[in-house]
């Protein structure tokens, strides 16, 4: 009987865990948990025997897959699967999964919330400005990306985006988001600027001082994705060149002490809040442990991701 083990260093809300349990064991596998962990070594001990494995923001190391011999499938609980080592994973012939989509609605609100407190300068009970009659760039329209769109249209923002994706560009147009030609166009253009990149080879540090410079007066960052593809370096020198600029994120950068001289320009979440809400946690649990059925039991690798 297959086993499948959800390790959470940060645990899944309870309610996750009892749905994610009634889908492994409806399903006739054996249900495993490991909560709350402090060591990697208890990780390394629990994965032995797993035959699938449901992690969130844990690491799964190649230490911790040539731990696990009987390993078939990992799933993240999310989105983002740079916690993943997907070329360990794929030398054992072990299928890696994510969950797009589940927690975009979550991340796409903080996006939002986030925008409001800056324009309201951190409601230090100065007065601020309105998002309304802003420009609103979006970089990268995928699931959060489309959301945090509409968002921004509710609250009569101009909105904006560049892709070379004809999906992407149908979607744009459905959503009455405005086609940009390249990124240079859209911080060029935009007061308001939410980035979701992914943290991939090409992307790292690709926010840098050429791009970011380009923002109008007044200009704000969003960056709920990863801290790594902005250029520490480049956006401190901006920031220190021009008052008007201002940084929210939803990552806490490396430099965090040397953005913190900007005082209330700056903004960082004490820890990465974008999916925490419970919707989203147990949206994401629930859709893992459901891929994770359908793999073992027909194969679907429809959300594979080191193909």
């Amino acid at each position: 009987m297959s086993k499948v083990l959800v390790a959470t260093e940060k645990p899944f809300a309870k309610v996750a865990v009892e749905g994610i349990r009634e889908i492994v064991e409806s399903a006739g596998f054996t249900f495993a948990l490991l909560e709350s962990y402090k060591d990697q070594s208890d990780l390394l001990k629990a994965v032995a025997d797993a035959d699938a494995l449901i992690v969130r923001s844990d690491k799964v190391t190649a230490e911790v897959i040539e731990a696990a011999k009987k390993l078939k499938i990992v799933v993240r609980a999310g989105a983002g699967y740079d916690n993943l080592d997907l070329e360990a994973c794929t030398k054992r012939g072990i299928v890696a999964m994510n969950t797009p989509g589940q927690n975009s609605n979550a991340v796409a609100e903080l996006v939002l919330g986030l925008m409001v407190m800056m324009a309201r300068n951190q409601y230090n009970g100065k007065s601020g400005s309105e998002l309304k009659g802003k420009t609103l760039g979006i970089q990268a329209y995928g699931h959060i990306g489309r959301l945090v769109a509409r968002l921004g249209k509710a609250f009569g923002m101009e909105v904006y985006s560049c892709t070379r994706s004809e999906a992407n560009r149908k979607a744009m147009a459905e959503d009455g988001v405005k086609l940009l030609d390249s990124a240079e166009e859209l911080y060029s253009k935009c007061q308001y600027v939410s980035t979701h990149l992914p943290a991939k080879d090409n992307t790292k540090k690709s926010l840098n001082y050429a791009l970011l410079a380009r923002m109008p007066k007044g200009a704000t960052l969003v960056n709920s994705a990863r801290k790594e593809i902005i250029d520490e370096d480049g956006l401190l020198k901006l920031m220190a060149e021009r008052e008007d600029f201002r940084y929210v994120s939803d990552i806490q950068p490396d430099k965090l002490d040397e953005f913190k001289q900007f005082g209330e320009r700056v903004f960082f979440t004490p820890k990465k809040m974008g999916a925490q809400t419970a919707e989203a946690n147990i949206n994401a649990g629930l859709a893992a442990a459901n891929q994770i059925v359908k793999f073992l039991k027909e194969g679907d690798r429809t959300f594979q991701v080191n193909k």
